[in-house]
């Protein structure tokens, strides 16, 4: 996730929605006193590469180790995260206070259930051999990436940012924010973690009636909020 206070906005990243893709290109327009989560080791090296800014600003200060943090630090050299990757939205507001939270603009993004499932399913499969679909889609796995995803743009059951984009219309939306927030150049976005699946048949070639109908009954409020249609 990324806050910016030049542009005054939150990045907050949703599951499977191109969000590190998003965020590196964010990061090129952040400044140095703003808050920009790390991502993956290749993904770091691509933004690195790219010549723009790195994580900064994400760690907890040591008054806010309790004693299982520095027990964790000392045997593991765990360090805690104040931000992270996913960060819920109830978290992010409790952190940034709430003028800030109120005042920024937040948005994130939100993909069709039925193609997130897919995507989802060749991230954690990244070779063969994979379990079946069906076996996959009635696994806990989808059931995780829902609420995951819903904690991210919801607190307390209701919508709690100000955009959720469209991962369907991703290079629109994104030109939308770019332009309201008014970042000087079009973001471009680098093709992070899209190199894991090298099945690119859409979903609906992929998915029987039988998945389709679980993935619906499942993701029924996406679907419902959204107009989502298989």
């Amino acid at each position: 996730m990324i806050v910016s206070h030049d542009y005054k906005f939150i990045f907050l990243k949703t599951q499977k929605t191109a969000g590190t893709s998003i965020e590196i290109a964010l990061s090129r327009f952040c400044g140095a006193d703003d808050i920009i989560t790390p991502i993956t080791p290749n993904d770091e090296k691509v933004r690195t590469e790219l010549g723009y800014r790195a994580p900064q600003h994400y760690l907890s200060p040591l008054r806010d180790y309790n004693h299982r943090d520095i027990t964790r630090f000392l045997l593991k050299g765990k360090i805690k995260k104040r931000f992270y990757n996913h960060i819920p939205a109830r978290e992010v507001r409790a952190l940034v206070g709430t003028q800030c939270w109120d005042s920024y603009f937040k948005f994130c993004f939100e993909r069709n259930p039925w193609d997130r499932v897919i995507s989802l399913y060749y991230w954690l499969h990244k070779s063969e051999p994979r379990p079946g679909i069906l076996e996959f889609v009635e696994s806990e796995a989808p059931l995780i990436l829902k609420h995951l995803n819903k904690d991210v743009y919801m607190i307390n059951g209701q919508v709690a940012v100000d955009r959720i984009c469209r991962f369907e219309n991703l290079s629109e939306e994104l030109e939308t924010v770019r332009t309201q927030l008014g970042i000087p150049e079009r973001l471009e976005l680098p093709h992070a973690k899209a190199r894991y699946r090298k099945d690119k048949r859409n979903y609906r070639d992929i998915l029987g009636e039988q998945e389709q109908k679980k993935i619906a009954a499942l993701f029924r409020d996406e679907i419902d909020l959204f107009g989502y249609e298989f």
